[in-house]
């Protein structure tokens, strides 16, 4: 995922040779990536700029991520043309949040992620809000200081803000190494939190602590699609639905 600074990235990229064909929940074989049935989806941020929307969706995302907010006072500067140009060319979009869990609150970040873009309604179009909580770019404390149980605490206080100000649980962007690491493998989240799993590779892998199926994978950071590549656990019909909520 972007933060601001994209070659801190603590992941490393591995090329998507394939990807899973799949029903929600369930893996049923693995094919070339070309034939995958599952809806394709991107996210994007400022290092995306301006994006080429409708030639986007002739390359076949159905769905996309847009960078909202990181910390409590970074905006990204694109984010309401790419948001709006997204859904004007036919696209299910969603907004995400970078966290810096060392710099403030959960709940102060929730707010201000809320306050500028991070929101959601039930028109069938609009993506529940998205937390990117993952290895910290900015220093060497991975877990950005904090100690398991306050991650969890962290983690709770962000979703229980976002929930009381959209109605709705945030999707949770993680890696299960992250995950299962700095949260001392919490399994409090994933009855009532979609998981954004990000793993690049052939297959999703392992899954982080408390899931048991992931609803988003993020397969690739590059491919035909502007920004990462992602594929979505269900039929069409299925992204429509979660975005209903």
């Amino acid at each position: 995922m972007a933060c601001n600074h994209k070659s801190s990235r603590h992941r490393a990229r591995v090329a998507a040779a394939s990807a899973a064909a799949l029903v929600l929940g369930t893996v049923l074989a693995e094919v070339p990536a070309a034939a995958a049935g599952p809806p394709r989806g991107h996210d994007v941020s400022s290092h995306q700029k301006k994006i080429n929307w409708k030639s986007a969706k002739s390359k076949g995302a159905s769905f996309v991520y847009v960078k909202a907010t990181e910390s409590h006072t970074y905006r990204n500067p694109h984010f309401g043309r790419q948001y709006t140009g997204s859904r004007d060319a036919g696209l299910i979009r969603g907004a995400y949040h970078f966290a810096v869990p060392n710099r403030s609150s959960g709940k102060k970040q929730a707010a201000f992620f809320v306050r500028n873009g991070g929101g959601w309604s039930a028109d069938g179009r609009t993506l529940p809000p998205a937390l990117d909580i993952e290895y910290n770019p900015y220093g060497r404390k991975k877990c950005y200081g904090l100690s398991k149980a306050g991650m969890v605490h962290w983690i709770k206080s962000f979703s229980d803000e976002v929930k009381r100000r959209t109605g709705r649980r945030p999707v949770i962007y993680t890696t299960t190494h992250w995950w299962n690491t700095c949260t001392g493998r919490s399994k409090v989240f994933g009855a009532d939190h979609a998981l954004w799993l990000a793993r690049y590779g052939s297959s999703p892998g392992p899954l982080p602590a408390g899931w048991k199926y992931w609803t988003i994978w993020q397969y690739d950071n590059g491919g035909r699609l502007p920004g990462d590549q992602n594929l979505f656990n269900g039929s069409m019909k299925r992204l429509k639905a979660f975005a209903r909520g």
